[in-house]
């Protein structure tokens, strides 16, 4: 396989803005080879994907010890709400759960708020400390690593974890899925359970101790995993899931509302990943989540390429939120423009544990499939 400079894939619209990607002949990168190897790893590409849906959600349902056998994490977007809507239908019995990081769209509060309604689900929400929480989150800022969502899912995984030990939960759905989530460039982000490289990057940059910010090691999670008996588990991946027909459901039997892009239920995920990222590290990453979908067969290349040629904010939104983001985390208009014209710095350019604890994560993954 070859790269070139500023090629585009043919079958997929990922390009060479992503550092390692390799060509074919025929001009078919990688990452469309990798979206096919993981759906067919997937559960739901087995024959026999229907009697291991069941048979997960017999045992899930077996090792119910109180009030609830599993959570469901709601943030209000597709994915999650879609997996509730599907837990409840399957005869399970979730505790919902929203972390709330103070970056709440008034969408995804009404989301959250018709699907716990309407689904009779039990709502816990986990409320950060927002000043601690901004404080580490303004250390990735100044640290000036690509992956500052790190800090919040981070915290998310951990919240979760928490409180399944002590609800006495085993099972924590996950919205992660093959189908629309396979492509992802490693230099796009980092190791959400890197906690020596948030533990890092706080303590260089940040200026109060980290107190109650949930955390969790890769160790902390295989001991939730080996000896707790706690997993997560992704029931997308047992299910056929589209995006659109996803969309279609949620909104018809919910009242859900879209809310315009992948994640954009957050403020600050928004502005991230529509500004920042393009901004500061030349990364649009409507890429990977459109070429997802490409290989999906939800949308056309052509499609997506469109999708494309339109500016990924309109101007007069991003006008206010960026005054929002940058008041709401202490950034003034003229240290918040020094920071989009810094050079991005690696995460590895400060202690990590990431590359050894992919590693054991990727064994464990493939062990899990088989």
């Amino acid at each position: 396989m070859t790269q070139q400079a500023d090629q585009v894939c043919t079958r997929c619209v990922m390009d060479t803005s992503a550092p390692d990607i390799e060509f074919d002949a025929q001009g078919v990168c990688h990452y469309c080879k990798t979206h096919e190897e993981k759906i067919a790893l997937a559960p739901v590409s087995k024959p026999d994907a229907r009697a291991r849906l069941e048979e997960t959600v017999a045992k899930i349902k077996a090792d119910r010890r109180g009030d609830y056998d599993s959570i469901v994490g709601l943030s209000g977007g597709v994915d999650s709400s879609y997996v509730a809507l599907q837990a409840v239908k399957l005869g399970l019995k979730p505790l919902a759960v929203h972390f709330d990081n103070g970056w709440n769209s008034e969408l995804a509060v009404k989301n959250i708020e018709q699907m716990v309604k309407r689904l009779g689900l039990d709502l816990q929400t986990f409320v950060i400390d927002w000043e601690e929480f901004r404080d580490i989150q303004r250390s990735f800022f100044k640290a000036q690593v690509i992956d500052i969502e790190m800090v919040t899912d981070h915290a998310i995984f951990a919240a979760m974890y928490r409180i399944a030990r002590e609800q006495g939960i085993r099972y924590i759905l996950s919205g992660t899925n093959a189908q629309t989530e396979s492509i992802m460039p490693p230099a796009w982000q980092h190791f959400k359970f890197d906690l020596r490289n948030l533990k890092a990057i706080h303590k260089r940059f940040g200026t109060m101790p980290i107190k109650r910010f949930p955390t969790l090691s890769v160790w902390g999670m295989a001991w939730n995993h080996y000896v707790n008996g706690a997993q997560s588990v992704s029931l997308l991946n047992y299910l056929p899931y589209r995006k659109d027909e996803a969309i279609r459901t949620l909104q018809t039997e919910l009242a859900w509302q879209y809310y315009g892009g992948k994640h954009y239920e957050s403020v600050f995920t928004k502005f991230y990943q529509a500004h920042i990222l393009p901004a500061k590290f030349g990364v649009d990453k409507r890429r990977i989540h459109l070429s997802d979908l490409i290989m999906n067969g939800e949308i056309t290349r052509e499609q997506a390429l469109a999708e494309l040629d339109k500016p990924p904010y309109d101007p007069l939104q991003l006008e206010q939120d960026r005054e929002y983001v940058c008041k709401k985390l202490g950034f003034g208009a003229a240290e918040f423009a020094t920071y989009i014209a810094a050079p991005p710095v690696s995460h590895f350019a400060y202690p990590s544990y990431a590359r050894l604890a992919q590693k054991l994560v990727a064994i464990h993954k493939r062990r899990r499939y088989q």
